[in-house]
């Protein structure tokens, strides 16, 4: 009888445990308190400061887990190494989910990464004239996104059933007989003395000492796609998705006080597409 009572007790006392365990994790969940690993790609992200202040406000702790190539990042957060990632466009993430299964979703959209015309010979596309010869990205993802900012910035016209990865044979118009120079993205920069102009990627203008928000001829914007493939983003598994409190972490990065970051410490490199679409 004594031992039967002793293993009733030690029951009751178990169960008492459990439950207050399970009411503190409750109410922790519910407060939002926690750490949020988010994966990044490179050590350029200052983007994330006023995110993670303001969000200690609210006893969440993001800590940014810091890879160095595009592959590791998604495969991460499908195993839950990571809770998040942002570091990849819509193309990019569709492509990684196509071809490894990953049950990954977009939750929030962040920017996109400025691809503008420069020139060392003048200061405004008006001033392109007959036969000018203008260099851009020889693959096929970078060089459909330059005739895309060719044909906004008035140049070109492509046939709209192209989408957003047009290639050459989609001009319908050329009407300055424009001359396509293609080379390799990371040399346009070094062929500016030898046409016209040239289509950069921003990294590749930083690179060299451009300031994407000034020094371009002709600047590139989130309106001049039809869909969101060249739009970076937060991913979350998809599983999360509704998680609310990485509904606060999007809340949070989605503000002035990020674009404030993206004007001053990358030079116009990155443009808000949060309100743009």
């Amino acid at each position: 009888m004594k031992k039967q009572k002793r293993l009733k007790v030690l029951t009751i006392a178990l169960v008492m445990v459990v439950s207050i365990l399970a009411t503190a994790c409750g109410k922790k969940e519910e407060s939002g308190k926690g750490t949020v690993k988010i994966g990044v790609v490179g050590e350029a992200n200052e983007m994330w400061d006023p995110v993670i202040e303001e969000l200690k406000k609210e006893d969440i702790n993001i800590e940014l887990v810091v890879f160095t190539d595009y592959t590791t990042p998604n495969k991460a957060l499908n195993d839950g190494d990571t809770d998040l990632n942002a570091f990849q466009h819509y193309a990019y993430l569709n492509s990684e989910v196509e071809d490894n299964g990953y049950k990954l979703t977009a939750i929030g959209d962040t920017f996109i990464s400025a691809m503008n015309i420069y020139s060392n010979k003048i200061k405004d596309v008006s001033e392109i004239t007959d036969g000018a010869k203008i260099a851009i990205p020889n693959d096929a993802t970078n060089g459909g996104r330059a005739l895309k900012i060719l044909e906004a910035a008035g140049l070109i016209k492509l046939n709209p059933d192209a989408g957003d990865s047009p290639e050459k044979a989609d001009i319908t118009e050329n009407p300055l007989n424009i001359e396509l120079v293609e080379v390799d993205a990371a040399n346009i920069y070094a062929l500016l003395p030898d046409v016209t102009a040239g289509v950069i990627n921003c990294n590749y203008a930083l690179d060299n000492g451009l300031n994407p928000g000034e020094d371009s001829i002709f600047q590139d914007n989130v309106s001049i796609y039809a869909g969101k493939s060249y739009v970076n983003l937060i991913a979350a598994r998809t599983e999360d998705a509704d998680n609310e409190i990485y509904k606060k972490i999007v809340e949070a990065y989605q503000t002035e006080a990020v674009k404030a970051v993206y004007a001053d410490e990358f030079k116009g490199a990155y443009i808000a597409a949060w309100d743009e679409k």
